[in-house]
């Protein structure tokens, strides 16, 4: 017996096959083809399979997971809003950062992520916090891991996700042009490290949760403004902030 089994390397027919059952928009899967037949996502989706048929609820619901980039197409994106994790309460979770079905209450981190929207650009937050329509008009709600066991947040951060949504961040930044990427709390920046700013403009600020927004930074930052001023620089149809009620 060797000492270390050799990893098998798929044939280019296997990867296909693996590709083919994929749902995804096709530029998605192109840009991200390396990382979707990697080791990693082999061994990620057997963790997935095991956590979804174990008695743990994980979040959001296995044909959401994937919802940031199936509402928004990577030919699409002109702002990446990045979260940590899904939420992890029932019925919360959407497979975007920091929305929410439109019949559960707001949480407290996207409460303060409306009210800085509506000191910023003066309109009224809606009375529900699904941000399907932003993502509609290519602001990818991506979040760094895909989903969550329930009551404990950061659960899968180490299972995976970090290096898929690593590339799913890199295919932005180099196949896109003035994007925006609006990096809230020390995390989510860390994740940004490697985007090109000479091409992208990038938008920090401490995370909305009440504990560190209260604390000072996140109140008066005017993400919403500074990003239509930079896509009206680069001739982008700026995004419509105001959520349908």
């Amino acid at each position: 017996m060797e000492l270390f089994d050799e990893k098998i390397t798929k044939t280019p027919a296997q990867k296909q096959t693996i590709l083919d059952n994929v749902r995804l928009p096709e530029d998605w899967k192109m840009a991200l083809s390396e990382e979707l037949t990697s080791d990693n996502m082999d061994n990620l989706r057997d963790f997935l399979k095991d956590a979804y048929q174990s008695d743990d609820s994980i979040y959001p619901p296995a044909p959401l997971i994937f919802n940031a980039l199936n509402l928004t197409p990577l030919s699409q994106v002109k702002v990446v809003i990045l979260g940590q994790d899904p939420y992890h309460g029932p019925g919360q979770a959407m497979g975007l950062s920091f929305s929410v079905p439109k019949a559960i209450p707001k949480p407290p981190s996207l409460n303060n992520l409306l009210k800085e929207m509506a000191d910023d650009i003066g309109i009224h937050p809606s009375k529900h916090g699904d941000l399907t329509y932003w993502a509609q008009q290519g602001v990818l709600l991506l979040n760094s891991s895909l989903t969550v066991q329930e009551g404990e947040p950061n659960s899968h951060q180490n299972k995976g996700w970090g290096q898929f949504t690593d590339a799913v961040i890199d295919a932005v930044n180099e196949q896109t042009e003035h994007t925006v990427f609006i990096l809230w709390g020390s995390k989510a920046q860390k994740k940004g490290k490697y985007i090109d700013t000479s091409k992208h403009l990038i938008l920090t600020a401490v995370h909305p949760s009440p504990l560190a927004a209260n604390r000072g930074g996140f109140f008066g930052s005017k993400p919403f403004s500074k990003t239509n001023d930079y896509l009206l620089q680069y001739g982008q149809t700026p995004i419509d902030w105001q959520l349908p009620q």
